[in-house]
């Protein structure tokens, strides 16, 4: 059975049983706690935690989800994969631990042709908990499965919570035998190998508290609605009732392994190493595909990176299979081909994902490259000392500045005779990762602070939104938080939020910022608001400072935003629209929005693009976005079901969550956008649109900043002013301007040129004399001394060679010339042969000096530079080095 197929009898299964079909949401997680969607349920969390009323009593999905916690783990073992897909059914309050025992054992053993899996009810094995007598109950009277193939475990292997106060209850495990080839017998509890699990059943029942782990907390009660949260595994389900041995080998997969075979002449099954790179790099390309269809591009901070460490395994994984050249794209496009079937939208943007992709292939190339460099460098100097293994500091510098797996270092710093520290390495590691669990788990009480806006929510009701048609409104103050605490009260000077039944001010969300203005409350009270933010769904909290008077729960208030500010806001939100299509249409649909700032008067707009835009693009993209706004096209906002807007062409912006309704906001024939911002009625209020520019934020993403309005034309107007300016100083039209500029620019580099040469001449002329000076130090022939201030580090740098070279004979020489550049001192040594044989090495003098001069140096043994923070103390650092050349040279 193909995993398509597995996909669509689960949807289908469900939804006959009364199940909401919810479409899998973007990977992007809508979370802040979350960098990516790691589990089915994540999608219903804010359901589960009582933030939102669940719109629907039962629901299934297939939810794409991604997790890196054992990346290393990846290729070696039959569970391990950062992709998955999480087939899940869900209860809020209506059906509970029958209900889903039932689901579950109907689906997966009923006959392939009347709907179901086909599992051999004899192959399969159930886990409860420890403590839950009647999930136990159901599976052996109510399902029928025998006493001996049901196991009882522990919290740690059958207990569900998320980590935090919250939700919580127990689980009961499916798993399947896979036989006797796969070890030894005994269930579950066993062997995992062997009896794999495929579905997992959450019966949240309780309500935990506080604790130190996942299994030391307490269970504060029931709770007051019980819920079921399942995940099914459809990878894993692929590869049983595909019949291979591991889930890399299932269709959607296979195929990934054979092109990345053709691509490196390396046969699947020919060795266990070759293997598991095989199965990295099919696994990781699924990830990488699924990412950046969902919007993610590489970079080196939060899922930019986890998508740039994937991309980056596989590629060294190719490279070490034999691979040559660039192999990216053809493995893009198999990904692709095998999951287009269930996600028609990596086909219609297979355009976009292949430049960020090979874009990203292009750069760790070029990486992969300076790396090695570094770490030819890095085991230089470690033979120079006599060492035979490499710092595991510098290890660590090359797995996390230049992207180096540890393997990989590890094989390159063999094949010179080197091995590598690797505990230390590895201390390093842990310690970056618990550094990065601590801010995770911070990041975890995320949503205890929103308790107040809930209660809120809870007894007042979603706050109406009246902003896309008036300015003002009437409203009943229904909730008040001083310093984060609700309060029946706020007085004259107290910062506070403010919580109406009903608003014109508009929340920062999509990109615009939220509003300004005053709640005037009919006691007299004037609270000015300063912003206006959406903490939870569907709560408006209006942030701000009472001015005068007495602030109370259940006042009337009038609520007037600043409408010159939002109007200022409307054109630049506007713009951006038209900004996006423009692009789209100059570069195609590549340019996809990857975030947005809408203010007064600007905004920026942020895109996917694997290189910069050419400035003759930028011109005709302004250029179109100004003939639009002399079209006078009418803006107009429309909500329709989501199905609708797609069919209808509306661009929706990467991330985004969106709902069952969306608010279409189309501008003449032009662009049509998923948008709930504010917008000019007519493109002709714009006025202008000038675009300042573009620069790049991260790998393939760029950004554009513009002004709108008035602000364009103040723009424009200092621009011209400047223009009569330099054509005053330069005595020329302002179309000359270009050439006048660019031949002063040469003749003032060309002049540069000459000063530099004459410099460096009079640097070098003291060669002879400094050669000269050289003092006998226990035979070796010593030079010290400070060259004139201003001395650059290359001239000093020929001067000390210049004079070692001048001292003959067959001695041991050493140079140590000083300089005051920039304020700051700065030395250069070097030694000859005859010197280092001495023991007279260059980059331990420097580290003696650049010590005394408070900084740092280093280099080879016959040429070394450093620099420190006190001039003062040059004379101090060549008594220093005199010294231990004495020292060593006795």
């Amino acid at each position: 059975m193909e995993s398509a197929e597995i996909r669509r009898r689960w949807l289908s299964f469900f939804e006959e049983r009364g199940h909401t079909v919810v479409p899998s949401a973007s990977l992007i997680a809508d979370d802040p706690t979350l960098l990516l969607v790691p589990a089915g349920m994540v999608p219903f969390k804010p359901y589960f935690l009582g933030e939102v009323k669940a719109p629907h009593a039962r629901a299934t999905s297939v939810q794409k989800c991604v997790r890196t916690p054992d990346i290393e783990e990846v290729g070696k073992t039959t569970r391990h994969g950062t992709f998955f897909q999480m087939c899940g059914n869900f209860s809020f309050g209506d059906y509970f631990k029958e209900g889903a025992i039932t689901y579950a054992w109907e689906l997966l053993t009923s006959p392939q042709d009347k709907g179901g899996y086909g599992l051999d009810p004899e192959r399969l094995w159930i886990t409860v908990y420890l403590e839950d007598d009647e999930a136990e109950r159901i599976w052996r009277d109510v399902v029928g499965v025998p006493a001996e193939r049901i196991q009882r475990l522990g919290k740690k292997d059958n207990y569900w919570s998320m980590g935090v106060p919250g939700p919580c209850g127990p689980c009961s495990e499916i798993n399947y035998d896979r036989g006797p080839e796969f070890g030894a017998e005994g269930g579950p509890a066993v062997n995992d190998e062997r009896y794999v699990e495929i579905w997992n059943l959450v019966f949240m029942q309780y309500e935990r508290g506080e604790g130190t782990s996942k299994e030391d907390f307490e269970i504060l009660g029931e709770l007051p609605s019980k819920n079921i949260d399942t995940g099914l595994g459809l990878e894993r389900l692929a590869m049983i009732l595909q019949g291979v041995q591991n889930m890399y080998e299932i269709d959607t997969s296979m195929a990934v392994i054979e092109k990345a075979t053709e691509l490196t002449g390396v046969a699947y099954g020919a060795a266990h190493d070759s293997d598991v790179s095989l199965r990295v790099v099919t696994d990781h390309m699924r990830t990488s595909v699924m990412l950046i269809g969902d919007g993610v591009t590489p970079g080196n901070e939060g899922r930019g990176y986890v998508l740039r460490r994937i991309m980056r395994r596989a590629i060294r994984n190719m490279r070490l299979l034999g691979a040559t050249g660039p192999v990216v794209k053809d493995l893009i496009d198999t990904v692709i081909a095998m999951m287009g079937q269930q996600y028609p939208e990596l086909v219609t943007d297979r355009e976009r994902i292949e430049k960020v992709a090979v874009a990203e292939e292009n750069a760790f190339l070029k990486t992969l490259k300076a790396g090695t460099n570094i770490l030819d460098s890095a085991v230089t100097e470690t033979k120079s000392a006599g060492g035979t293994v490499l710092a595991g500091d510098k290890a660590f510098l090359l797995h996390d500045t230049w992207g180096f797996p540890i393997d990989l270092t590890l094989e390159m710093a063999a094949e010179q005779g080197l091995a590598v520290d690797e505990d230390g390495f590895r201390r390093l590691m842990k310690e970056q990762r618990e550094r990065a669990k601590a801010d995770a788990r911070a990041k975890k009480t995320g949503h205890a602070d929103l308790g107040a806006y809930r209660e809120i929510a809870d007894a007042a009701g979603a706050t109406e939104f009246i902003g896309y048609t008036d300015t003002t409104g009437e409203s009943t103050v229904v909730g008040i938080l001083v310093d984060g605490v609700s309060s029946p009260a706020a007085t004259e000077g107290d910062e506070v939020e403010i919580v109406l039944d009903r608003t014109p001010f508009y929340a920062e969300g999509g990109g615009q910022i939220g509003d300004t203005g005053r709640i005037r409350v009919d006691t007299g009270a004037v609270v000015e608001i300063r912003d206006c933010q959406k903490p939870v769904p569907g709560v408006y909290v209006h942030k701000g400072v009472v001015q005068v008077g007495e602030v109370t729960v259940g006042a009337r208030a009038e609520a007037v935003i600043d409408v010159r500010r939002r109007t200022a806001i409307a054109r630049a939100h506007s713009a951006t629209h038209l900004t996006h299509q423009a692009l789209r249409d100059a570069l195609g649909p590549t340019a996809a929005q990857a975030g947005s700032e809408n203010q007064p008067g600007r905004f920026r707009f942020d895109f996917g693009s694997p290189a910069a835009v050419p400035t003759a693009v930028m011109t005709d993209v302004e250029q179109k976005i100004n003939e639009v706004l002399s079209r006078d096209l009418d803006v107009h906002a429309e909500v329709m079901g989501i199905e609708e807007a797609k069919k209808q062409g509306a661009i929706a912006e990467f991330g985004e969550k969106y709902g069952d309704r969306v608010r279409v906001v189309t501008i003449g024939d032009f662009s049509k956008e998923l948008c709930g911002g504010t917008h000019v009625h007519n493109t002709a209020q714009l006025g202008l649109v000038k675009l300042l520019g573009e620069s790049s934020i991260g790998s393939g993403v760029r950004r554009i900043e513009a002004l709108v309005g008035v602000d364009a034309y103040h723009f424009l107007a200092r621009e011209h002013t400047v223009v009569n300016q330099l054509t005053e100083l330069l005595k020329g039209r302002p179309e000359e301007l270009p050439e006048k500029v660019s031949g002063m620019l040469g003749r003032l580099k060309d002049a540069e040129k000459e000063i530099e040469k004459f410099r460096a001449e009079k640097v070098l002329q003291a060669a002879a004399g400094l050669a000269g000076s050289a003092r006998d130090v226990h035979g070796v022939a010593v030079v010290t001394g400070q060259v004139p201030d201003g001395t650059g580090a290359d001239d000093l740098r020929k001067l000390v060679l210049d004079v070692r070279g001048r001292i003959q004979g067959g001695r041991p020489v050493v140079v140590a010339l000083f300089t005051t550049a920039n304020g700051r001192p700065l030395t250069v040594i070097a030694t000859n042969e005859a010197a280092r044989e001495r023991g007279l090495k260059a980059g331990d003098l420097v580290r003696t000096a650049a010590k005394t001069l408070g900084g740092g140096g280093g280099g080879k043994p016959d040429v070394a530079q450093g620099g420190g923070q006190d001039p003062a103390a040059i004379g101090e650092a060549a008594d220093a080095v005199e010294r231990l050349i004495a020292e060593t040279a006795k």
